[in-house]
């Protein structure tokens, strides 16, 4: 082998915390349930000293607390400062990124011992508040806002609601399932049986935090316990933030895994690994029936395990909203009763916000020993179908890890398969941000309130010259808000009007 054999990256050790007191003030805080998971995971590579010779700490954006320093505040909880102590950006595709970069750092010799680390104490957090009582925490920081930076979206997005991630991925779920010819009660049956599965690996998960199977009707059907939210999604179809839950993955060379001792069976390789991104503002991209980005980064990891002459036969496919797992098992291929996960889901096993995919690792890491024959893949995303980056793990080393002239393996080389995912993309459409006249939907979603009530639908639009809007439809529309909702037939396509309303919003209006 080229590469150099001490430098081989491997996953040694996993380590997970869920944290569920039933009085909010005994819940650990973030750093506390990183520096636990921490230590969980040196001690899941038999090795507790570990910790003493991390010398790279990546830290996933964490937001249910506001802290100063995070990273020193986890410093503090360690006893030690690693020389490189990284916070991360918000995305659920981060501790990818940050598992991916950290091998290559050890790849090319300029770390031994690195971990990824994030934490969530939402639902601490919630109920505190609920209970009116304060937190015995970190001195929060009182500068700190709790309102995500929308400003690279458009004004008109932001007034019609369209900002957040609940309302933004209905686009791509209803595009899809017209593009891929099923009825919205065909797509719906399909998101519901995934879910269902989903439900059952997050059952058998003693980290998850909903550990109940749930049916494919129970998700499909509207009640009070599962309320809609924004079409088609209801409440047991998204993200579940409410958690209290830490992770954390450490890696290693593996010639400093054989000098702690740690055994061959408890290493997972990291053969490569691809990144690519959208358009930040959803507006900007050219049509909404697949990711181009998520596209180029499943196919470039396909080939790392064709040139390994292997399948994926373990994985994890981020799982915020179906239609992002969906549109990802369909570019692989993979049979319409596939399972892609290990870890559960974020509605089930829950959503640490960011830190998702921090677990997922620890699930596939946990199966990957289980299969040493397996090949896994860990692919994460985040924003508004915008950022996607994938990993391809084994219990084995890569046979052939394209080692060029100076030795460097592929997962030491830069991994952006941008290129491939920009050269797909087809033209984008002008946006009119004041429009009138004709227009046929591109495609939608119906926003409710927390008593089911419609509160708008919210249209794309392609404006008769081409160009792209959006619209609403007030919810006192009742005919127009069923058209939407029609279960026998997508209304992406139809032809419609639009007229300005007193607001300056333009309402759209079925021809």
């Amino acid at each position: 082998m080229a590469a150099d054999e001490d430098r081989i990256p491997v996953i040694i050790g996993v380590g997970e915390i869920k944290d569920r007191p039933a009085e909010p003030r005994e819940a650990l805080e973030p750093a506390a349930l990183m520096a636990e998971a921490l230590r969980r995971a040196a001690g899941d590579a038999g090795d507790p000293g570990l910790l003493d010779r991390l010398d790279s700490l990546d830290i996933v954006n964490s937001v249910s607390w506001p802290y100063p320093d995070l990273p020193a505040a986890l410093a503090a909880r360690l006893g030690r400062r690693p020389a490189r102590l990284n916070y991360g950006p918000i995305g659920g595709e981060s501790p990818v990124r940050f598992i991916h970069e950290a091998a290559g750092r050890i790849a090319r010799g300029e770390s031994a011992v690195a971990a990824v680390t994030g934490a969530e104490a939402a639902h601490a957090v919630a109920a505190a508040r609920k209970a009116g009582v304060a937190l015995p925490w970190t001195a929060p920081d009182p500068t700190a806002s709790r309102v995500r930076d929308r400003s690279y979206l458009r004004p008109l997005a932001r007034r019609l609601a369209a900002s957040e991630p609940t309302n933004v991925y209905p686009f791509y779920e209803n595009a899809t399932a017209a593009a891929w010819g099923l009825t919205p009660a065909e797509a719906l049956a399909e998101d519901a049986a995934l879910w269902a599965a989903f439900s059952r690996v997050a059952a058998e998960n003693p980290a998850a935090w909903i550990r109940r199977g749930a049916s494919a009707e129970e998700i499909a059907t509207p009640s009070p316990a599962n309320r809609p939210i924004a079409y088609p999604y209801n409440k047991l179809m998204v993200a579940n933030p409410m958690v209290n839950q830490g992770g954390a993955v450490l890696l290693a060379s593996r010639a400093e895994a054989r000098r702690r001792g740690i055994p061959e069976d408890r290493l997972i390789h990291l053969w490569g690994g691809a990144s690519a991104v959208e358009p930040r503002d959803y507006l900007d991209r050219d049509q909404y029936a697949e990711s181009h980005a998520q596209n180029a980064v499943l196919d470039a990891c396909g080939r790392i395990a064709a040139e390994e002459g292997a399948d994926f036969s373990v994985l994890e496919l981020y799982s915020c909203f179906p239609c992002v797992p969906r549109m990802a098992a369909r570019r692989l291929g993979l049979p319409p009763d596939a399972v892609p996960t290990t870890t559960g889901g974020l509605t089930f096993f829950g959503a640490p916000l960011n830190t998702y995919m921090t677990h997922a690792a620890c699930a596939m890491v946990r199966a990957l020993r289980e299969r040493p024959e397996a090949t896994g893949l860990l692919y994460g995303q985040g924003e508004f179908v915008t950022k996607h980056h994938a990993v391809v793990l084994a219990a084995r080393p890569a046979a052939h890890p394209a080692a060029h002239a100076t030795g460097m393996p592929r997962v030491a080389r830069p991994h952006g398969v941008q290129d491939a995912a920009d050269a797909a993309r087809g033209p984008v459409p002008a946006f009119a941000p004041e429009p009138a006249g004709d227009a046929a939907i591109e495609t939608f979603t119906v926003l409710h309130d927390r008593d089911s009530a419609p509160t708008h639908g919210v249209l794309i639009c392609r404006l008769a010259d081409g160009r792209r809007t959006l619209a609403r439809v007030p919810g006192a529309e009742a005919g127009t808000i069923a058209l939407l909702k029609r279960q026998d037939r997508s209304p992406i396509g139809l032809p419609g009007r639009l007229r300005p309303a007193a607001d300056g919003i333009a309402d759209w209006q079925p021809a």
